[in-house]
Order: structure tokens, then sequence, then C-alpha cells
């Protein structure tokens, strides 16, 4: 089952065990220079609102209402991060292996979409384990950031992948883990990994609605972000395969938002240069587990930066390379202490 609640999607199965619930979110955030360098997390801007896309038959396109799920409004070439949060209902934190995917190309992998969970190119993230998706994973620490751009103008993933411009969105899937091996880890492990609140989200400011023609949006690669994406350490068997939830997030251009649902779309994200002469903070997580090695198909695509100038356009404005200060540390501050040559 899948909720709405607060502009979080809540991902719940209670016929597998009371606790097995996991929320998920998507924070505007500062969209980082696409300049080849790589850059420290920026932080939270605040959530995306979050709508019923059922509740506004009528004034939508009829081939995205047909999709179900939910809408958000972004900005062209603003950016996004996805935030990960395990419920804990006075238990252990409910382990969910999660799928990500743009246009039906998955995130993680670069592979198109298709049913259950690849273990040995692995298609998905661990929840709790893996904070937050800011982007791509097109090398071991490196994502390329998630920018919203137009369907039909060749820069999404998922048109450089497929030639196509069919779905754009965002395409989420839960899994559960089974409840007996939640229960074996419950009694024997002191410590499941428990994921902190790094959320680092930063407070800001941000007619009735008409029939208009919506410009589908889809998300595409922006600039390089240190990021790991972890390995699963539980292993594919781990989760219940048959009990899942499925729910597709499309993304409404912000200049559409008010005539569907008739509330003035969020303010527009700063600049890079703007966020660092605020010293608004950068950050960077660690924690003491494997990373995937990156997916070489994401590695191959071209960023919108680079897209536009073969174009001889420019989608990025204000795109100008910043210094940020150093950044400030995250992580569990479990960290494996280098043993001393006595």
């Amino acid at each position: 089952m899948i909720m709405l609640e607060g502009d979080q999607l809540v991902f719940r199965f209670d016929e597998i065990h009371e606790a097995a619930e996991c929320r998920v979110h998507f924070q505007r955030t500062l969209r980082i220079p696409d300049d080849g360098r790589e850059y420290p997390l920026p932080a939270g801007l605040g959530r995306f609102p979050v709508r019923h896309i059922d509740d506004f038959a009528g004034r939508i396109d009829e081939a995205m209402a047909a999709r179900g799920g939910v809408i958000v409004p972004m900005w062209q070439a603003e950016a996004l991060w996805i935030a990960f949060m395990p419920a804990d209902r006075g238990a252990r934190p409910y382990p969910f292996a999660l799928k990500i995917a743009t246009g039906k190309i998955d995130a993680v992998n670069g592979e198109r979409w298709a049913p259950g969970l690849n273990r040995i190119a692995q298609n998905y993230v661990v929840v709790p384990g893996q904070p937050w998706l800011d982007g791509y994973c097109v090398e071991k620490g490196v994502i390329r950031q998630f920018v919203a751009m137009p369907l039909g103008e060749g820069y999404t993933a998922e048109e450089q992948i497929t030639g196509a411009a069919e779905f754009g969105g965002i395409q989420i899937q839960a899994f559960p883990m089974k409840a007996a091996r939640y229960e074996k880890l419950r009694r024997s492990w002191r410590d499941l990994h428990m994921l902190e609140d790094f959320s680092c989200e930063l407070a800001t400011s941000s007619m009735a609605p008409r029939m208009s023609v919506q410009r589908s949006m889809g998300l595409a690669p922006g600039g390089r972000m240190r990021q790991h994406i972890y390995e699963d350490e539980f292993g594919a068997d781990a989760w219940e395969i048959d009990a899942t939830a499925r729910c597709f997030v499309t993304i409404l251009n912000s200049a559409d938002w008010q005539a569907v649902t008739g509330e003035a779309p969020p303010t527009r994200p700063p600049t890079s240069r703007e966020y660092t002469r605020a010293g608004l903070p950068w950050f960077d997580y660690y924690a003491d587990r494997r990373a995937l090695a990156g997916s070489t198909t994401l590695g191959r695509l071209k960023s919108v930066f680079t897209l536009g100038r073969q174009k001889g356009k420019t989608p990025l404005p204000e795109n100008e390379s910043v210094v940020p200060p150093p950044s400030l540390r995250l992580g569990s501050g479990r960290r494996r202490v280098r043993e001393a040559n006595l």
C-alpha cells in the first residue's frame, strides 16, 4: 500500500510485518555547476509539494493521468534529490530494497525497467544504509545530479539510452525485507545500520485552475557530485519479491503547476553563486560499507551542458563554477580505526 502523507510517499506493508514501512520524499536543492568538477552535497531547500494525480482528472493530460501515482512541480533545469527514511515504530528500522528509475531507466545500473531485483548488476538501493540518491551512479563514489528537462529535446537519460521520449518522470518500486529475516536480524544484531536523520533541509520561502497543455518533463544528468551508492549487504534472497508496490511520479513544469492544481509553484532555487555567497553548507557523507562501481551505461551519458553546447544552445542558465568552503562531515560515526604497528 502507498499513502501520501505530508508530501511524503509512504510504502507500508502491514501484511508482511507491522514495522514494514518506508518513507520517500523529494528535496529541492541547488543545481551544482555542470563543469566537469566534482562537488560535495548541497543542502536540501525544502520538500517539493506532492499531490495525487487523480485529484486533477480533467485538468491534466490523459496519458499522464492514466499512469496513476502523484505529481510534483519542477522548473526547467532545476535539481532534486530523493530522501529515504525507514519508519521506526518502536523497533529497528525495517529494511527495504528500492528501485529508482527516471523515464524507466534505472538510476543505479542504467538498465531499462524490468520486473524484480537484479543482484548481479544491482538495480536498487537498500534502506536504511542509503539515506538519499542525488543522481545517476556513473562511477564509484560519483553521481551525475538529477536535473529536470523537457522531454523531446534529447537531454534526458531516457532519450539518450532508448532514443524515445515516452515516459519521463520518476518510477519507484519498494520491496520489504522478508519478515523472518527481519526478526532474525532484530534478535541477533545490536545495530541494524540505523539511519540517522541527515536530511539537511534548510527552510526557504517558497487562481482558478484551467485546462492547459502540460509539458512533459524528465530527468537528465547534470553536474558531478561525490556520493557513494552502497552494495546490498543482505543478499537478493532477503527481499519479498512478490510483496511490492510501485509509484509513478509525474513531473509537471512549474509553469503548468498552478493551472493544474491552483497552487503557486515553489520559488526558483538559488544559483550556485548565490548559494555560496549566502554561506550555505556543503556536505560529505561517509559510511563503512562497500560501494558500487557505477554503471558504464550511465557513465556514457552526456550531461545537459555538454549536449547543449553540441546543439549550440545554453540549457543551463547560471552555470558558473564555484569554490565550496570546507564540507561538513555526515555519517553514522562508525569508522574502522587503522591498527597501530607496535
